[in-house]
């Protein structure tokens, strides 16, 4: 698959019509769970706890970024597969203990819904994990969909999650913006023909988010309604 490279951006589409979010380091700041589930494979193991801010930054890439960051584990390996579905099981058992939205989300979908903009999450988490994870978890609104990683036939960067959720909203995916924190949330508005704002307060960082050639980037979530 050929994926667009970043740097080369378009002309905003602003004002949009409705909005799509990833979720992991978007919506949810669900890093030190993530962490923990790592963490507690760490001191089964002998290993001392890694500090959040070091795992942080894995937390968008789940349980291969977290696991080779916390392991040195890679999906080539022997025991890849015991290793991961470990790290899920820990992961699942206390999937919203200190996840929380990030500061100004609640706000921000309830003013999207006051002024009735569909929006809707597309995620890479597996529906399994997805669902009981929005159960748990005040956003303040509801959306008007969820795409998961095993929703559509291919995962982000390819665009059919995005295509997919702008179908179910009823929106044509030129009159979306896609929110997200990781370069191939950019990657997949592009190929979804969708404009793209990079979340900088979230697990990518402000300095790398300004590289990945989104129309857009986001210091905080209150900024995206000027946008729409």
């Amino acid at each position: 698959m050929n994926l667009p490279s970043p740097g080369a951006q378009t002309p905003s589409r602003a004002p949009y019509r409705s909005v799509l979010f990833d979720l992991d380091g978007t919506l949810a700041d669900s890093a030190p769970d993530l962490a923990e589930a790592l963490n507690r494979m760490r001191r089964r193991r002998g290993m001392a706890d890694l500090p959040l801010e070091q795992l942080r930054p894995m937390a968008s890439h789940g349980a291969r970024g977290l696991l080779q960051a916390g392991l040195g584990a890679q999906p080539q390996d022997a025991d890849w597969a015991s290793l991961r579905d470990e790290f899920l099981a820990n992961y699942e058992a206390s999937i919203c203990v200190l996840t929380r939205p990030f500061e100004g989300i609640e706000p921000l979908l309830r003013e999207l819904e006051r002024r009735a903009i569909p929006w809707g999450i597309v995620t890479n988490k597996l529906a399994r994990y997805t669902d009981a994870l929005l159960s748990r978890l005040d956003l303040g609104a509801r959306p008007g969909c969820v795409v998961s990683g095993d929703t559509a036939a291919r995962a982000k960067p390819a665009p059919d999650p995005l295509l997919h959720a702008a179908a179910a909203l009823r929106i044509e995916p030129a009159g979306c913006l896609y929110v997200g924190d990781d370069l191939r949330d950019v990657q997949a508005a592009v190929a979804a023909g969708m404009d793209a704002a990079a979340a900088a307060y979230g697990y990518g960082g402000p300095q790398a988010s300004r590289q990945w050639g989104a129309q857009h980037v986001l210091e905080h979530p209150a900024e995206l309604l000027g946008l729409l």
